[in-house]
């Protein structure tokens, strides 16, 4: 069986609430070409985006189950209380809704937004408890009520993760909104290539050094992209706890954290040699079958020489993962980060 971990799906143009089209929050164009959110539109490069084609996707893939992350465009940084509680609310029930009529197919994540932290913590509870919910989805960061960006791993959010824990829920770390963090021109899709890399391994550096794995031992917190950047980076940030280490009062050491039973990372690298450097670093056990489809950066057929699974066939070929290690991370680990049962 193979299990997907990082999955994401839009809803027809129709089923987007007037509200949020007229207030351009987000919209789908009626011949779904074109996504877009104010000023902002890219465009719909697969019909796998939506529900019926992706479906045939799995199939045609040999893809058995996806857990839909919500719509990055949607985490609401920035936006005012009403407006962002609807606008959750909308993306949970819409994921919820498709958890609920094909259960066999798809596990939904949920969102919130840190800012405005009383409805956040309103909203797991309604996930959790109403619709059904165990996947929470968070933005690596969020912009608080003083314009400031912070890190999801910051004291300001220790109430949602101290919920998650109680609800022992599986947690998915993802990046987003690099071009309102970063002062850089946005040209040659540099805050895809790069910054997002960089925005999961920042978060990472704060959630580690929290010591929050220990924390909050319940939680099973899967990042993006396998923070290929924090992957690479875990020798500087231990070169600088050493060497500064005034600079770290009540932090834990970054070597504390390299292969934490609750901390996991999808297979969304892109070249064998990071996948093994991902490997090396954390472990097999720790490592989930993301494909992020059906994005261009995610493992689509759509672009030349890619297909769903290549990585992991990849390393397997090469014989860097056994036959029982692929089949782990297609299905096993997945189970273990979300800790339940797909059937």
């Amino acid at each position: 069986m193979h299990i997907n971990a990082h999955s994401h799906l839009l809803p027809e143009p129709g089923q987007i609430p007037a509200f949020m089209v007229d207030k351009g929050v987000f919209s789908i164009d009626a011949d779904r070409k074109f996504m877009r959110q104010g000023s902002w539109s890219r465009p719909v490069t697969d019909p796998s985006f939506f529900l019926r084609e992706k479906l045939e996707w799995m199939e045609h893939n040999h893809i058995d189950h996806c857990v839909v992350l919500n719509l990055s465009q949607l985490y609401c940084n920035g936006m005012e209380r009403n407006l962002c509680h609807d606008v959750i609310r909308f993306q949970n029930d819409f994921n919820a809704g498709l958890q609920a009529d094909h259960a066999h197919k798809f596990t939904g994540g949920f969102v919130v937004q840190p800012n405005h932290l009383e409805d956040a913590l309103k909203e797991i509870e309604r996930c959790v408890n109403t619709l059904n919910l165990s996947v929470l989805c968070l933005p690596t960061h969020f912009l608080d009520a003083n314009h400031q960006w912070r890190s999801v791993a910051d004291p300001w959010c220790e109430p949602i993760f101290e919920l998650a824990n109680h609800y022992k829920l599986a947690v998915e770390i993802h990046p987003y909104d690099g071009e309102e963090i970063i002062a850089l021109q946005d040209k040659f899709w540099r805050f895809h290539l790069v910054w997002m890399c960089a925005l999961t391994a920042d978060t990472y550096h704060f959630f580690t050094l929290y010591d929050w794995p220990n924390k909050y031992p319940h939680i099973r917190t899967c990042f993006a992209h396998g923070n290929q950047f924090g992957q690479v980076n875990l020798g500087r940030r231990i070169q600088g706890f050493e060497g500064r280490p005034d600079l770290f009062e009540g932090a834990v050491h970054p070597r504390n954290h390299a292969r934490d039973e609750n901390v996991f990372f999808d297979t969304l690298v892109h070249d064998v040699l990071s996948f093994e450097l991902l490997l090396k670093r954390q472990g097999c056990d720790q490592i989930v079958a993301g494909l992020d489809d059906p994005y261009p950066l995610g493992e689509m057929d759509t672009v030349p020489g890619c297909y769903p699974g290549k990585i992991l066939d990849q390393a397997l070929s090469e014989k860097i993962i056994t036959r029982e290690e692929h089949q782990s991370i297609w299905h096993d680990n997945v189970i273990r980060w979300l800790g339940k049962k797909i059937f």
